[in-house]
């Protein structure tokens, strides 16, 4: 069965080769150039997947590799979660995988090895039409994701009926809301979920009076039209995360083959060297120690 189950998200990664689509509004800005047929037959192609959640952190290396190595492309399949993306890898489809969590021991098959590469704090923002609020507690979070509050002037906003966007259960984002602010509360059944984290930063910046949870550096990176908020009155920001103020963040790793190409290793070795540090520490990310 476990092998049937790879095949199948072997499969699906394959079609999102051809099929993926690009949304605008969330690429990052200044994002790795298209390169002619005839440019990429000359160029070692790198190949990564990964989480929605991983892919941010990984186009800025990315990018910033490709600058400085004009014969590399670095080529990014369509976002899956975390588990394909290491199935993926085993498999030879990609050389490196990108995941929101620590490799399982039922993935690791010996033959790849996982370095921690960075921590990407979320934050909770809402769309730009929200005025008169900037802070939630953990009461208020709460009472809105479960549908207890409903409205902005509640919590001494407009008048305007909150639209909640949420993200699946078995998704790092949702998980951490609920560690650390949510509990075990129901959400409530008129949240709208969305799959992919691209979708949701998207459907919060063009829906009035959302709110959702999210990358705090992609929201840097885009300098997106969003208001974050203060969560118990401390800001979603690396300092805070550093004093232990803030704890809401996920942990972005990559896995590769023990025994990669020299291209792969060429790159690998630029994320983990203090240059790909200092990049990350640039963009918003709190580089793991």
């Amino acid at each position: 069965m476990k092998k049937i189950a790879e095949s199948m998200i072997i499969s699906i990664l394959l079609l999102g080769l051809c099929s993926c689509n690009s949304v605008k509004s969330t690429e990052i800005k200044d994002s790795i150039p298209i390169v002619s047929p005839a440019d990429s037959q000359a160029k070692t192609i790198i190949k990564i997947g990964g989480s929605s959640s991983t892919v941010t952190v990984l186009k800025v290396l990315a990018q910033a590799y490709q600058a400085q190595h004009k014969t590399v492309k670095v080529e990014f399949i369509s976002p899956s979660q975390s588990e394909g993306a290491i199935a993926a890898l085993k498999n030879d489809i990609i050389d490196i995988a990108g995941s929101s969590h620590q490799i399982k021991p039922e993935e690791n098959d010996g033959k790849i090895q996982y370095r921690e590469l960075a921590q990407d704090l979320l934050l909770v923002a809402t769309n730009k039409s929200v005025k008169g609020v900037n802070n939630l507690s953990t009461k208020q979070l709460k009472a809105i994701y479960k549908g207890d509050i409903t409205n902005w002037r509640e919590l001494g906003g407009v008048d305007a009926a909150i639209v909640v966007l949420d993200r699946p259960e078995d998704e790092s984002a949702k998980k951490l809301l609920r560690k650390y602010y949510l509990g075990e509360e129901k959400t409530t059944n008129k949240a709208v979920i969305l799959n992919k984290e691209g979708e949701l930063i998207e459907t919060l910046q063009n829906t009035p009076n959302s709110i959702g949870t999210f990358s705090l550096a992609f929201s840097l990176i885009n300098q997106l039209p969003v208001n974050h908020l203060n969560l118990n009155g401390v800001a979603p920001k690396a300092q805070n995360f550093a004093t232990g103020q803030y704890q809401m963040v996920r942990h972005i790793g990559i896995l590769w083959d023990k025994a990669p190409s020299a291209p792969t290793q060429g790159f690998i070795n630029f994320i983990l060297s203090k240059e790909g540090e200092k990049l990350l520490q640039k963009n918003g990310f709190v580089p793991a120690k």
